[in-house]
């Protein structure tokens, strides 16, 4: 484990985070039904070319594909006993190009939901999650991520639990919620939430933000809360390539390269540190913010005509107090 998340995060102004990994490597064979994880051990070459796509699109920071790869999940898949060796591997996969990248690159760990409710009422209290998310964390450092990415969550007893699990296993940490509408998470949790969340926290994160969702609009306007709620904090932007519509039986995206250069360039202008896609994001986008980043000037925090001028309407189309009109 090495710290070169946190030297780019002290030495640069916003660092370039990755796209899907999901929708990449559908486009890559992977069939419904199927484990991502999986194709750590039996496609680790094309699992290796997704992420060299990062590195060639000028990412900083890409995620292991391990989103799912806890015990939980992997249970659907009779891959419950496999939790360390495909974390291992995802994360050596990972390892590998970002060492052979030329430059600093970093590698986040990704952590993502057990997929069952954590806490009261559900099948999972918040001790046997962590000790989920442990065995998890510890594949992880020993394949060589720099850090735990805890993305995509919405309960905060689960996400706490993430935490204390890269506390426990002794990773930096970094996180993001996915507020869906109205600045909500589907656990109920706004962003003003979120940001006290993380405040009580047993260590503070090295960024946090927002993930997924509805479209880019919408989580622009998160930022700006979050950047409101949480003041000076380094913030994370993952959006996906615009929003999702079922096409002859499938989610498809309709974000354009050019729609998230604007997305990237709005995002920073909002407090965004770190800023990267998420679903439907494919290296062309994540190619066309990095020159967007690059190129264009710094601009005030945006409010919400600027948003939605650049972006498209909210889902559902409302306005918001935090943000302005």
């Amino acid at each position: 484990m090495t710290g070169a998340f946190r030297q780019l995060l002290e030495t640069r102004d916003w660092l370039l985070a990755d796209g899907a990994v999901g929708t990449n490597l559908f486009r890559m064979g992977l069939e419904a039904g199927e484990a991502p994880e999986l194709w750590n051990v039996t496609e680790p070459g094309r699992v290796r070319a997704l992420h060299e796509g990062w590195v060639g699109a000028g990412c900083d920071i890409f995620l292991t594909n391990s989103f799912g790869a806890n015990a939980s999940r992997l249970a659907r898949h009779d891959a419950e006993g496999r939790v360390s060796e495909l974390n291992r591997t995802a994360a050596g996969i990972a390892r590998e190009v970002a060492d052979a990248a030329g430059r600093p690159v970093a590698v986040g760990g990704s952590i993502g939901p057990t997929g069952e409710v954590v806490g009261p009422g559900g099948p999972l209290d918040p001790s046997a999650a962590q000790a989920m998310f442990e065995e998890q964390a510890r594949g992880l450092r020993e394949g060589g991520a720099d850090l735990l990415w805890i993305e995509t969550f919405s309960a905060p007893a689960e996400f706490e639990a993430a935490v204390r699990a890269a506390v426990s296993v002794g990773l930096p940490w970094c996180g993001t919620m996915s507020f869906d509408t109205n600045e909500r998470t589907m656990g109920g949790l706004d962003v003003a939430g979120f940001a006290a969340l993380v405040a009580a926290l047993p260590a503070p994160p090295l960024a946090f933000g927002a993930n997924c969702g509805v479209g880019a609009s919408d989580l622009v306007r998160s930022l700006v809360g979050l950047a409101g709620a949480a003041p000076g904090a380094a913030l994370i932007a993952k959006a996906n390539a615009g929003v999702p519509k079922f096409v002859s039986g499938r989610i498809v995206y309709d974000g354009t390269p050019e729609l998230m250069a604007r997305y990237a360039v709005l995002a920073r202008d909002a407090g965004a540190r770190v800023i990267g896609g998420c679903c439907g994001s494919t290296p062309a986008h994540l190619g066309a913010m990095r020159v967007a980043l690059e190129k264009r000037p710094r601009g005030p925090r945006p409010d919400l005509a600027t948003i939605t001028g650049a972006l498209g309407p909210l889902s559902p189309a409302d306005t918001d107090p935090g943000v302005g009109s």
